[in-house]
């Protein structure tokens, strides 16, 4: 028999990864109040975030497997968060041209009680960029709703990013590899 596969994230690109890899799922989003212990470190967040996320979704969904998760981008330990407007936007970009930052997807995978939770990390090194690069994408692209202000996939990715070290997909927001080998480990899942 099958298993149930519920994906617990609104994430067009997160849906899409899994729909890459031909996986089965439905989508199912609780609502989660997603702020973390004060002091915590920011690579922890992510990981602490997706379990809130898949707490939230499991006990609605009995034996389904619930796949949770969360992404931040650090720069210098910092988080950078989604851009509240056109101006905020740019200024994100600015600090992390010409620099090395992290991004930090935290993963939690939910059957009942068993519990596979982990975190990824992947290294991305933007060239410098112009103010008109920065304020092309922006305009063009308006990357509100992506934490650190771009997608990797898109034209700021293609024209702004110098290498990354790590997981591609992991910056896309699901470090999609990684889930399909605890799928298959760990909840002996077919795919």
């Amino acid at each position: 028999m099958p298993h149930k596969i519920i994906l617990a994230s609104q994430s067009p690109r997160r849906k899409q990864l899994l729909e890459m890899a031909e996986i089965q799922f439905d989508v199912l989003i609780a609502d989660v109040d997603e702020t973390n212990p004060p002091g915590m470190p920011g690579e922890e967040v992510p990981e602490f975030l997706a379990r809130k996320k898949a707490d939230a979704v499991a006990h609605l969904v009995k034996d389904a497997i619930v796949i949770a998760a969360d992404t931040v981008v650090l720069l210098d330990h910092h988080i950078l968060g989604k851009p509240t407007d056109a101006a905020d936007a740019k200024t994100i970009l600015s600090q992390l041209s010409g620099r090395m930052h992290k991004v930090v997807t935290g993963v939690c995978i939910r059957k009942n009680e068993q519990e596979v939770c982990f975190s990824i990390t992947t290294e991305v090194y933007f060239r410098p960029l112009t103010t008109g690069q920065i304020e092309h994408y922006v305009t063009h692209y308006k990357p509100y709703d992506k934490a650190g202000a771009y997608a990797i996939q898109e034209w700021i990715g293609v024209t702004g990013i110098e290498k990354i070290n790590g997981d591609y997909y992991n910056v896309m927001g699901l470090p999609i590899g990684d889930v399909i080998n605890v799928l298959k480990r760990d909840f002996i899942v077919t795919i």
